[in-house]
């Protein structure tokens, strides 16, 4: 007993010298760079060994909002080891992230992303290097404009299913229904062709519960706050830390997952069976040329299947959660609609630039509801001055667009939900992300820069085929003792709506013969 006393004493003593030391060092690091003569961006002092971690633990955003109306649109907070600094302002990100590109297009290696579980490879966890400039040309190949044309026949496919199945599991109006699944298995559906060249036919196929539980879990484990092994390098030191171990397990998951689907086709391949052309296949027709390993495939899939899925799945869904509660904004966008696409067919991808309202609603979820409010940070790769504040080479750099969302400047009455600011808005959201002035760009959802999402034109699409289908499909309302939370969300990266269910009745006999039930 006294044996085993000492020895947790021992380790309570080494514990904390450990801690000591480390946090000297943290500090020492600090005042290194100020006492060089050089300006650090103001910022919290947070606490010794975390920094200001434990204050970002839920809602960051509302944390970053209120330090940046404290300490400016361009201040600076230590997360354990590593310097941030947090931009709040559009001129500010076009002038680091964009004018100054060659400076700010890195990322920072993270622990748990980079290294655990996609082993320094994935589009979005790489440094800005040749390798990166590598993945990112291939999976390139399939998310032009040019591709998306391509894919509209199966995004038209995947929202006519999604619609039928709505209108099935809540026999046609009269049961509530939970649209979010359903959303999320058509975002996944699209992606699994586009990579693999394969489906799934419900949401009660095992592959739609399992992948959207992996992707959910790697935004819990990736986000820029959400685990402090990232910034506090001795915790890795403890071989059962519940993080790290939930990494690994992950990084398994996907290596299983996509290497089953990447495996199977290349099996089809090589016995001469006809596989459909999908990303797999390319990448694997490839693979000596280019010089891949089986990791880059899978990862490079892997990163394509995530990044697709979680966006557009939970604008889908804040869609669903939010459009209920405007029962005028709703029969606006529907007779909208119904005006300049009818009764007798959907609505596709050429109606869009006649619906000026629809694009409007979808713009202001967007703003509203960005499931990404910290996006992918970047990372300088130099040392910087910029307007007389210094900003150290490694220094990880956020974009805070929820304050730029909430901006009154921009937006007037910004916690208003009012699609009517966007009714002037005849930009794609590619299109504005390129605008010279960027303070009018629409919403920050897709990041910026060199690293700025290529998959804009088919998320774009993608979430306009399904929320105008839904809008001529249903009229969707709240159940009275059922109300839906805006403000809480699901997820501590990619954030979607808590569970809810909303009445979807079709709006007429119309709806079930176009659907072809």
């Amino acid at each position: 007993m006294s044996s085993t006393i000492h020895d947790i004493g021992a380790f309570t003593a080494l514990s904390t010298l450990v801690a000591t030391v480390y946090a000297f060092l943290t500090a020492f690091k600090f005042f290194k760079r100020t006492l060089k003569g050089q300006n650090i961006p103001a910022g919290p002092w947070g606490l010794p060994i975390l920094g200001s971690f434990p204050f970002l633990s839920h809602y960051p955003e509302l944390v970053l909002d209120k330090w940046a109306k404290k300490f400016g649109p361009l201040y600076s907070m230590w997360l354990g080891d590593q310097l941030f600094c947090v931009v709040s302002d559009p001129q500010i990100v076009k002038d680091l992230v964009i004018t100054n590109g060659s400076v700010f297009s890195s990322r920072k290696e993270m622990f748990m992303k980079s290294k655990i579980i996609f082993v320094r490879r994935g589009i979005t966890a790489t440094p800005y290097d040749e390798t990166w400039r590598k993945h990112r040309r291939l999976a390139a190949a399939f998310l032009g404009n040019k591709s998306v044309s391509n894919y509209m026949p199966g995004l038209q496919l995947e929202v006519s299913d999604m619609l039928r199945a709505l209108y099935s599991r809540g026999k046609a109006g009269e049961i509530p229904v939970n649209p979010q699944p359903h959303a999320g298995r058509t975002s996944l559906n699209n992606i699994l062709t586009i990579a693999f060249g394969t489906r799934t036919d419900s949401i009660d196929h095992p592959l739609v519960g399992h992948w959207l539980k992996h992707s959910r879990e790697f935004m819990n484990c990736t986000g820029p706050v959400s685990n402090i092994v990232d910034f506090v390098p001795f915790l890795r030191n403890f071989p059962n830390w519940t993080m790290v171990n939930r990494g690994r397990r992950l990084h398994q998951g996907l290596v299983d997952t996509c290497g089953g689907l990447i495996n199977d086709i290349d099996r089809r391949m090589k016995a001469g069976e006809e596989v459909p052309d999908c990303m797999a296949k390319y990448l694997l027709s490839v693979k000596e040329a280019e010089n891949l390993d089986d990791l880059d495939i899978i990862f490079i899939c892997c990163a394509f299947m995530i990044g697709g899925v979680e966006t557009t799945a939970a604008i889908k869904q804040w869609f669903c959660a939010h459009i209920p509660a405007f029962p005028d904004m709703q029969a606006r966008a529907q007779a909208e609609i119904d005006q300049v696409v009818g009764r007798d067919r959907l609505p596709n991808a050429a109606d869009e630039k006649n619906l000026p309202y629809t694009r409007a609603i979808i713009k202001e979820i967007e703003r509203v509801h960005n499931p990404f409010w910290l996006g992918t940070p970047h990372m300088s790769t130099e040392d910087f001055n910029y307007r007389g504040q210094f900003i150290p080479k490694g220094t990880v750099v956020i974009i805070n667009t929820y304050t730029m969302h909430m901006d009154p400047k921009r937006h007037p009455e910004p916690e208003k939900f009012n699609p009517d600011r966007y009714l002037g808005d005849h930009y794609s959201n590619a299109e504005s992300a390129n605008l010279a002035d960027p303070s009018q760009r629409d919403h920050w959802m897709f990041g910026a820069g060199r690293r700025i999402c290529p998959g804009i034109p088919l998320a774009e699409q993608e979430i306009f085929l399904a929320i105008a289908g839904l809008l001529w499909a249903f009229n969707m309302q709240q159940l009275p003792d059922e109300k839906i939370d805006l403000t809480e969300y699901d997820g501590l990266s990619g954030r979607s709506p808590v569970p809810f269910r909303i009445k979807m009745t079709p709006r007429d006999e119309r709806v079930k013969s176009v659907l072809g039930l």
